[in-house]
């Protein structure tokens, strides 16, 4: 106990080093800097002045991305984040701001338009590595403060805000975006509107057949949480922007699906549900992930467990076998 306390008197503040590593960086020294922001911090975690650690993080990852220094940024920003949990710190707004403060400090670019010779397609090739790194970078950090905001936060599945974070800089910056894991944080961070305009902005270039699968999946995606409201903004949301762009929706037998079940899952007749799933059994099939979702809306919607497969086919008979005169 006395070691400890010893360990803890003989640190001195932090701002002293803050004002020592930063002059480092700024004469050029990233590496040097880098090491020595990861030892010292270390030093303050062990003697479990945590809230001196995160200030020395906090300023080194928000100076080494100011200076360029994109993978040194994001590694002490990952560190920030999981020394967050670490710690124990709560996650309310003052803490979130903290995070933000070094997101806004990742960088945002453009890839190369142009490309008339060779010299413009080495360009674009190192451009897309670069933008790939500075991806993985700044979701790593955010996919950390997630899982910190979700144990010492209200929300369960992490703070909506950077899920909403995460989301929009994943969409923006990559290369070639995962849509997919983008909806699926888009979902999360509750703002259907955003989602809306994303996936107008995918539609307009991405290649033939994927627009209806990003949209069923981002409706899917909310039903399987039991959010049918968000589900039918998202799709209004959908319909006026993709008009204002003069996009038009795909008509295809997944969007009639998507279409149909928002009103059939209002009505809340499981027999129609079930004849409407088989219908369009062979375009939810595209996508394997469609299946688990719908199977998770039969549990939100209408409390029916997920069965074996052989308990599917008993529903699906004794459904069909309830609603003869059911037509659509």
């Amino acid at each position: 106990m006395s070691r400890q306390r010893t360990r803890r008197a003989v640190l001195p503040p932090a701002q002293e080093h803050i004002d020592r590593l930063e002059k480092l960086l700024k004469e050029g020294n990233h590496y040097r800097g880098q090491q020595m922001y990861k030892s010292i911090s270390t030093r303050y975690v062990n003697a479990e002045r945590f809230s001196e650690a995160l200030d020395i993080l906090e300023a080194g990852a928000c100076l080494q991305l100011e200076e360029g220094q994109e993978i040194c940024g994001a590694e002490l920003a990952l560190i920030f984040a999981e020394t967050m949990e670490q710690a124990k710190v709560p996650c309310d707004e003052q803490s979130l701001e903290r995070v933000k403060k070094i997101y806004r400090k990742f960088a945002r670019g453009k890839l190369p338009s142009s490309l008339e010779d060779e010299d413009d397609m080495q360009k674009l090739t190192e451009a897309i590595g670069v933008a790939k790194i500075r991806v993985d970078g700044c979701c790593s950090f955010l996919k950390a403060a997630i899982r910190w905001s979700a144990v010492f936060g209200p929300d369960g599945h992490g703070s909506p805000l950077l899920h909403l974070l995460l989301a929009e800089y994943a969409y923006s910056e990559s290369p070639e975006p995962d849509m997919a894991k983008v909806t699926y944080h888009y979902v999360r961070g509750n703002d259907p509107h955003k989602l809306a305009s994303a996936l107008v902005n995918f539609m307009a270039k991405c290649y033939p057949g994927e627009d209806d699968l990003a949209i069923a999946r981002a409706i899917l995606r909310y039903l399987s949480l039991g959010n049918l409201e968000d589900a039918n903004i998202l799709m209004a949301n959908l319909k006026s922007q993709a008009q204002a762009a003069d996009i038009e929706l795909p008509q295809t037998d997944l969007m009639q699906f998507v279409s149909l079940l928002l009103p059939t899952l209002k009505r809340k007749v499981f027999p129609l549900f079930t004849m409407l799933r088989s219908k369009y059994k062979s375009c939810i099939s595209r996508e394997p992930g469609f299946n688990e979702m719908i199977d998770a809306i039969v549990e939100k919607f209408y409390g029916v467990q997920r069965r074996n497969a052989m308990g599917m086919f008993e529903d699906i008979f004794m459904a069909m076998k309830m609603t003869n005169d059911v037509r659509f």
